[in-house]
């Protein structure tokens, strides 16, 4: 499976992005999904993911009710809707696919990483 994220940018806190993670390869709608993120200076880390189906998502507390997570199985996408952003979203982010049973919230459960798009809040 080969990812790749998109839909980064400078926005001002307030403001809303929606990054998308296209992936290509066989399967995709078998695959576990998952975003993460990382500042400069810092580990990457969990922001959210959704099981194969699309039934579940789960996210990291910092996120919950801004972000939301969702899957296109027909179209090979996943998507992470963020709302009101702050500058401490400040971030790469990435997406990732893992082919175990999900969500899963840790980076060791995901086999597969794309590039990171770049997501930039001013204050």
């Amino acid at each position: 499976v080969q990812l790749q994220a998109c839909g980064g940018g400078l926005v001002q806190a307030g403001d809303s992005l929606r990054l998308s993670c296209a992936a290509s390869g066989r399967s995709f709608s078998s695959y576990a999904m998952g975003w993460f993120r990382q500042a400069p200076g810092k580990e990457r880390e969990f922001v959210a993911a959704v099981t194969w189906s699309g039934g579940s998502t789960y996210y990291v507390d910092f996120v919950k009710g801004r972000f939301t997570m969702s899957r296109d199985n027909a179209e090979n996408t996943v998507y992470l809707q963020m709302n009101s952003l702050k500058p401490e979203d400040t971030a790469v982010y990435f997406c990732a696919a893992g082919s175990l049973a999900g969500p899963g919230t840790t980076k060791a459960f995901y086999e597969y990483w794309g590039r990171g798009t770049q997501v930039t809040v001013s204050s």
